[in-house]
């Protein structure tokens, strides 16, 4: 393993769909039903608008330092570059370890989806045999990464299509159903139910679905034309989402009245549950739950595998810059950062701690942990767009020369940053709507907060890191 340059051989396509198929998961199938029952159709609807508008802002942003300056460090590169060294080492800490903590989360899901067909076999068996399936994905060279990758969306694309038609055809009448009017969203107090506690709860829930749109800007370091492939996915990506998100939860809305408790998921091993699958039974497709949950297993199973990549790629590019151990810089001949992803399984492995004391509860405290790390990373994105594009102006370069411009700076960069403060600071304050407070529960979703301030704080002290002024930010 001696080379040092990973290869280029992501086309557009790949990278579209690795961002796609990064954002589309269980967070569609279950967590749109849970987000109605909690805020009503009213409340989810404008949540998830307005955690799609600020994503759209973080993509721009992402997409303009992308397309200039593509990195497989992405911005935990940009940190280091355009904010500080400290805050660069903590932000790169943060994501690798929130991705592979998402490893960990995204198989013990495939073990429980297999638990609905197969009850009785070990929830460690399914979880070796996922662990084993998706190193050996990022095993093979990236191209091959890329098609797996790119297929495995297509699925997940097609059935979310699927579910569109199906809602629609229902709404309207069809499969012997009479037109469905507006009575679901005039139940009880639809359609804000719960009021702004309900509204603010489900803000946390669609950030989290929302989390891995930014996966396109570590694949920019293997893109085959960053600067062309860059702005396109930036362009297509949220567009696409935006209409599966907001046209799933429309029509689950009109279908289900959000009061149904079938939407709330009380039990993980059951996953027949999901929104999708009861629309389709309305359909009279009585194969739904399980084909809803084939489509659920390749949906966890394809987030899986892009967690692997990214933290793989971030610990790789962290080493490249002397920040990790140099082994971690290592590549095969086909260009696969080995030990990287060896010591990035050895953290994933951690979904065996599930099995051993309990699924529930360790599932939980990944999950947290994984959530509150992603958006940290959407506070990294947005500070170090606005510092990228003050230093490109205070250096007399033109906005022109840019292969993708961002829009509505600094508005964009500033909204992202607060509104995502205010979810990651008010969200105990919503929790107790859904579940009482406790010490466990506020200490495992906060924990990320106090290791990135000493990783910040101690890279600071030790480096003497300071604040890089805007002339001297490297482009």
């Amino acid at each position: 393993m001696s080379e040092s340059t990973l290869r280029r051989h992501l086309s557009s396509r790949h990278i579209i769909m690795i961002a796609i198929g990064g954002s589309i998961g269980t967070g569609i199938f279950f967590a749109s039903g849970n987000a109605i029952h909690t805020a009503g159709p009213g409340g989810a609807i404008l949540a998830y608008l307005l955690i799609a508008i600020m994503v759209y802002f973080l993509m721009t942003s992402l997409g303009e330092m992308s397309a200039l300056l593509p990195n497989t460090g992405s911005f935990c590169d940009y940190s280091t570059r355009f904010v500080e060294p400290a805050f660069g080492f903590a932000m790169s800490y943060n994501y690798w370890f929130n991705w592979a903590i998402t490893v960990a989360v995204d198989l013990s899901s495939a073990s429980f989806v297999m638990s609905y067909w197969f009850p009785h076999v070990s929830f460690i068996v399914w979880s070796l045999l996922f662990f084993a399936m998706v190193i050996g994905l990022n095993i093979l060279t990236v191209k091959s990464y890329g098609e797996s990758q790119y297929w495995l969306s297509i699925i997940k694309v097609i059935t979310v299509i699927l579910f569109l038609i199906v809602g629609t055809l229902i709404i309207f009448g069809a499969f012997h159903h009479t037109p469905i009017d507006l009575k679901n969203w005039r139940i009880g107090d639809a359609p804000f139910h719960n009021g702004w506690t309900g509204f603010a709860a489900v803000l946390l829930v669609a950030g989290f679905s929302f989390q891995g749109t930014e996966l396109f800007g570590v694949t920019a370091g293997e893109a085959h034309d960053p600067h062309l492939s860059i702005p396109k996915a930036v362009r297509s990506v949220f567009w696409r989402i935006l209409i599966f998100y907001i046209g799933a939860i429309a029509i689950i809305s009109f279908i289900i009245p959000y009061t149904d408790p079938s939407l709330v998921n009380t039990d993980t091993n059951n996953l027949a549950l999901s929104p999708f699958t009861i629309i389709f039974r309305q359909a009279g497709l009585q194969f739904a739950a399980s084909l809803v949950n084939l489509v659920i297993l390749s949906a966890v199973l394809s987030a899986c595998t892009a967690s692997m990549y990214t933290a793989t790629r971030i610990l790789w590019h962290t080493a490249t810059e002397g920040n990790a151990p140099r082994i971690f810089s290592k590549l095969t001949s086909h260009g696969i950062p080995l030990n990287a992803l060896i010591a990035t399984a050895a953290i994933g492995s951690l979904v065996f701690l599930s099995s051993f004391f309990g699924n529930g509860k360790v599932f939980i405290w990944l999950i947290n942990i994984s959530s509150l790390s992603g958006f940290i990373a959407w506070i990294g994105i947005a500070i170090c767009h606005y510092r990228f594009r003050r230093a490109y102006l205070a250096q007399g370069k033109s906005l022109q020369d840019l292969p993708y411009q961002s829009k509505y700076f600094p508005f964009a960069p500033l909204f992202a940053l607060g509104l995502c403060l205010a979810i990651l600071l008010g969200q105990q304050f919503v929790m107790p709507i859904q579940h009482p407070f406790n010490w466990g529960g506020f200490i495992g979703t906060y924990i990320g907060i106090p290791i990135f301030l000493i990783l910040y704080v101690g890279y600071k002290y030790y480096k003497k890191s300071k604040l890089i002024p805007l002339t001297a930010c490297q482009f």
